[in-house]
């Protein structure tokens, strides 16, 4: 019968040698799997494939997915897991996933004051209603706040891991709060910062100091009408007694942006009484001095750069004193020729003796007269 149908033989020998093929793996596609550093079939799940986590279902696919034994380890049985033979250390040859997810989140988390707060009494001023479009906006000097001395220099990271750690041990101060404001201020972030001081006056709206900070961002942003507003209900919310020369230049400041110049110098003058050593306060009250010197035309330059050089001022007063000595040396030199020459002698007319001087008359006059 398979003589007569010699293609029958050939057909038993295809559908056998079909299924041997369907069931094997050889032809089976693979993919590195970086993150668990495994290989694995494309398309299926490696998680079922785990050596460990259950049997593997093909055994050529357990010996490629089987994790590679660190050839440093210790192989017999009982020993410890990560132990050198040769140095006696104890160590892991590998981290977990787990591990790494913890350790990598531990250094990839973000600073932050927590949950942003729904309201505050302040939210009306346009500068804090608009603080997502703020552009950034760093203030080097703000780090002179974390200074223990003039020389130190800030190391922003262990600054932040420091903030990290005392917003974990108080994670409702409102003075922990506040230093991470002025950390986000160093840093340029203006929005974070406008949260993390929108948080502390949520908690305590009559803080002057998170008041004066937060002007100052709005004030470095051009909102001066809400710059003036916080800075005058820091200096109102002071308590007695208190020294607060900062807040009074930094109002002398805005207010002198926005063009109040006398009213500036007053805030000026405060600064320095309080605090005499702060020559930042005193070059404006110098400028001041010299835009009161000044024509009104050039007020706006005279007293918006306190480091202008006063070689107008001196050439002003220089010609000046050309001027009064020129007038002198004239008054000087009339006055002399005044007491040296004197008014002209009037001369008197010397009297003539007509007897001396007789004029002789013509003959024929005489005979004239007489008839």
């Amino acid at each position: 019968m398979a003589g007569d149908l010699p293609s029958i033989s050939y057909m038993a020998l295809y559908i056998v040698s079909a299924s041997v093929v369907t069931d094997s793996r050889s032809a089976t596609h693979w993919r590195l799997d970086q993150e668990r550093g495994l290989v694995r079939p494309a398309g299926e799940d490696v998680s079922d494939l785990l050596v460990g986590e259950g049997e593997a279902v093909d055994p050529l696919l357990g010996i490629l997915t089987r994790n590679t034994q660190n050839p440093w380890e210790d192989s017999r049985p009982g020993a410890i897991d990560g132990a050198c033979s040769t140095c006696g250390k104890l160590g892991s040859g590998r981290i977990s996933g787990q591990e790494r997810s913890l350790k990598l989140e531990s250094e990839t988390t973000l600073l932050t004051c927590g949950e942003a707060v729904n309201a505050t009494q302040y939210d009306h001023l346009d500068g804090i209603a608009q603080r997502h479009k703020h552009k950034s906006h760093p203030e080097p000097e703000v780090a002179m706040i974390f200074k223990k001395t003039e020389g130190d220099e800030i190391d922003m990271n262990a600054l932040e891991q420091n903030l990290r750690m005392t917003l974990d041990e108080n994670p409702k101060s409102i003075a922990v709060y506040n230093q991470i404001g002025n950390f986000f201020r160093i840093r340029g972030n203006t929005f974070s910062a406008i949260e993390c001081f929108r948080k502390a006056l949520s908690l305590s709206p009559s803080n002057p100091d998170i008041l004066l900070n937060l002007a100052r961002v709005l004030f470095n942003l051009q909102y001066l009408d809400d710059a003036i507003h916080l800075t005058r209900r820091s200096l109102e919310l002071q308590p007695p007694g208190q020294n607060c020369w900062l807040h009074h230049f930094t109002l002398g400041e805005i207010l002198k942006a926005y063009g109040n110049y006398h009213e500036a110098s007053i805030h000026f003058r405060h600064a320095l009484d309080l605090n005499p050593s702060f020559l930042p306060a005193r070059a404006h009250l110098q400028a001041w001095l010299r835009f009161q010197l000044r024509p009104p035309e050039g007020a706006d330059e005279s007293l918006a750069n306190p480091q202008t050089s006063s070689a107008t001022v001196y050439t002003a007063v220089i010609i000046s004193c050309l001027i009064v000595g020129v007038l002198i040396c004239l008054w000087h030199s009339l006055d002399i020729c005044h007491h040296t020459c004197g008014s002209p002698a009037r001369k008197t007319l010397r009297t003539v003796d007509w007897d001396r001087s007789r004029i002789s008359i013509p003959s024929r006059v005489i005979r004239f007269k007489k008839v």
